[in-house]
C-alpha cells in the first residue's frame, strides 16, 4: 500500500523535486540538456522533477553539479534522507531481523509522555507478553522472508515496554474486539496474553478500551497507528512503516482516535469482553 499522495511523505518528496527543478531553471537548462550533462535519459529528469521517482544521493550530486550548484547538494541529500525515513519498507527495516528495529525505538518510547495506540489486528505491542510476541514476530518474519530472530526480538519488545511501569507516561490503548480472538501461538499463549491485559488494566497509567463487534460505528476500522505525544504518528501498513509529523495530519489521527475511543468500552465492560475471549479458549 503506497503512502497517500496528500501525506507528509509525498509533500516532502514534492518539495525536494521543486528545489531540483528551480536549480535547473536558474541554470537556464532544459530537461534534455540537464539529462545529457548527468548521463541519463530525459524521462528520468522528468520523473525526478515531478516527484515520480525519488532521486538517490548520487542523482542529487550529479543534478547539482550539472546546474553549477554543488553547494546545494549536501542540504538536498539530507532532506532526501529525511523523506526516506517517513516511509520505510518492513523488508528494509527487518533485513537483519526484527530485534534491532525494536531496540531502535527505545529512545522515542522513553521520551514520550502520552501514548495513544489503536490496533485493529493484533494486541498492542506495548502490552504483549513475550510468548505472544514471539509467535507474532515469527509469523511476520516468515511472511516478509526476513531473518527470523523472533525470540530475541520479542525479548527486546518486552524490554522496550518497561515504560508501562516506569517513568511518567500515560497510555490510552484501543483495540477491536476481534483482536482478542486472533490466535498467535497456542491456547496457553493466548490465555497468558489475555490474562496479562486484565493485569495491565489495573495500572493507573493505563486506559484500555475494547471496541465491541456490535458497536454502532462512528469511525470505520483503520490500520494500526500510534500517536507519540503531539509530535509524531506511526502507521503500520502491510509493506511499510509510515511516519507523519505535520500538525494537520497528527490532528486528524487524534480526531480518529477520539472517535474510536468514544465507541469503545472501558473498565468492567472491557474486562468482561476479555474474560469472554479467555473462556472461548477452553
Amino acid at each position: 500500500m503506497p503512502a497517500p499522495k496528500t501525506s507528509s511523505f509525498q509533500q516532502a518528496r514534492e518539495a525536494i523535486a521543486a528545489r531540483l527543478r528551480d536549480l535547473r531553471l536558474d541554470a537556464e537548462l532544459t530537461g534534455r540538456e540537464l539529462a545529457e550533462r548527468c548521463g541519463w535519459s530525459e524521462s528520468k529528469s522528468s520523473r525526478i522533477e515531478n516527484a515520480k521517482t525519488p532521486p538517490s544521493a548520487s542523482d542529487i550530486r550529479k543534478w547539482c553539479s550539472a546546474c553549477g550548484a554543488d553547494d546545494q547538494a549536501s542540504d538536498l541529500i539530507v532532506a532526501n534522507r529525511t523523506a526516506d525515513s517517513m516511509y520505510v519498507q518492513w523488508k528494509r527495516l527487518h533485513r537483519t531481523g526484527i530485534r534491532r528495529h525494536q531496540e531502535s525505538a527505545v529512545p522515542l518510547y522513553e521520551q514520550t509522555r502520552q501514548f495513544r495506540v489503536y490496533c485493529s489486528n493484533v494486541i498492542p505491542g506495548l502490552v504483549q507478553t513475550e510468548a505472544y510476541a514471539t509467535a507474532l514476530l515469527s509469523t511476520i518474519s516468515d511472511f516478509q522472508g526476513t531473518p527470523n530472530d523472533a525470540p530475541e526480538a520479542a525479548a527486546a519488545r518486552v524490554e522496550r515496554s518497561h515504560v508501562i511501569r516506569q517513568g511518567r507516561h500515560r497510555f490510552a490503548l484501543l483495540m477491536e474486539e476481534d483482536v482478542l480472538y486472533h490466535r498467535f501461538g497456542d491456547a496457553e499463549v493466548m490465555a497468558g496474553q489475555l490474562g496479562y491485559l486484565l493485569a495491565v488494566m489495573a495500572l493507573p497509567s493505563v486506559s484500555l478500551g475494547v471496541i465491541p463487534r456490535g458497536a454502532h460505528r462512528r469511525m470505520w476500522t483503520l490500520e494500526t497507528f500510534m500517536i507519540f505525544d503531539d509530535h509524531e504518528v506511526q502507521i503500520e501498513l502491510l509493506t511499510a512503516e509510515f511516519k507523519v509529523s505535520q500538525p494537520g495530519e497528527i490532528t486528524t489521527y487524534a480526531k480518529a482516535f477520539s472517535r474510536l475511543s468514544g465507541i469503545a468500552v472501558h473498565g468492567a465492560a472491557a474486562r468482561g469482553l476479555i474474560t469472554e475471549a479467555i473462556g472461548s479458549l477452553a
